[in-house]
């Protein structure tokens, strides 16, 4: 069976604007991610970047990573939805998954939070799509990530923009264009079975 190619997937939807620009909710996990993701989609949509990621393990690390989404969007005039910490929502859904592998099932229940808050918060504003940066690392499964994106998109009634922004050298690309903006590049994903594993 073969893969679907995700990027191609989300040139197939852009191409279908016709030069118009869309509305887009775009889940950023940090500034460093965001940086290709927002460079491949600036000129088709307008970006708001959201910021929902309950699995900080702490909440310096939330207001940091925070922090560098502001100072980013800020040079690059973007907007951004800045969601206050809660390790809670976090830690009450992945009850029973602490000691699974790192890309296993726990962080499909995490990958659902985040994308489920960033769809709700999409219809509730009025965008025409959400998506996330999320499948910009090598680490995260495109495949998974989409999936996810495309039942939420069902269920909430917003359209899900399909990704896999590492291709064409995109991880490369955001690890550039971090250290142009002397962006704080974080060596985990975030939660406390990551850091720990790591």
């Amino acid at each position: 069976m073969n893969k679907i190619n995700y990027d191609s997937e989300m040139q197939k939807v852009i191409s279908g604007f016709d030069g118009e620009k869309k509305s887009i909710l775009l889940h950023a996990c940090c500034a460093p991610c965001s940086t290709h993701c927002i460079e491949r989609l600036k000129d088709y949509f307008d970006i708001t970047v959201y910021f929902y990621n309950p699995n900080m393990d702490t909440e310096n690390e939330y207001n940091k990573r925070a922090e560098e989404i502001k100072k980013f969007c800020g040079k690059i005039n973007v907007n951004y939805i800045i969601e206050n910490y809660n390790e809670k929502e976090f830690l009450d859904r992945v009850k029973g998954l602490e000691q699974e592998k790192e890309g296993g099932a726990r962080c499909t229940v995490c990958y659902n939070l985040r994308l489920e808050k960033t769809a709700m918060k999409a219809k509730e504003k009025g965008f025409d799509f959400f998506s996330t940066t999320l499948t910009i690392s090598p680490l995260k499964d495109a495949e998974r990530l989409n999936n996810i994106g495309l039942a939420l998109s069902e269920k909430y009634k917003v359209s899900f923009l399909p990704s896999d922004f590492k291709k064409k050298g995109g991880y490369l690309r955001s690890i550039e264009l971090s250290k142009e903006y002397g962006l704080y590049r974080q060596n985990y994903c975030g939660c406390k079975f990551s850091k720990n594993e790591k």
